[in-house]
């Protein structure tokens, strides 16, 4: 599946077939919490963190690449990212964009 930012794609002709999304929440356990409060004291990357919003970004794209190939996507267009706080652990990951299929 191509994935694009664009909006439009000049060199190929294709059919939209509609808007697709992916999301998932994610949050970290207690413990994982701990250890990452005493590092914001110091300052520097929260990798646990890091690595939780990478996962959960590589899950929601996945998501969104199933609703497409499910459509009969050859493509996706215009994909765009946005997260929210659902509560003070957990994060919410959701990306979208235009399914389209090549001509």
């Amino acid at each position: 599946m191509e994935l694009y930012t664009v909006e439009t794609l000049s060199d190929r002709r294709y059919e939209l077939l509609g808007a697709v999304t992916g999301s998932t929440v994610q949050s970290k356990n207690v413990f994982s919490d701990l250890g990452q409060n005493l590092k914001n004291i110091v300052g520097g990357e929260l990798k646990a963190y890091t690595r939780m919003m990478e996962s959960a970004r590589e899950t929601a794209t996945q998501r969104m690449v199933d609703a497409a190939r499910n459509m009969g996507a050859d493509a996706v267009l215009g994909v765009r990212y946005t997260t929210s706080s659902i509560m003070a652990q957990a994060a919410e990951v959701l990306v979208y964009g235009t399914a389209v299929r090549y001509l």
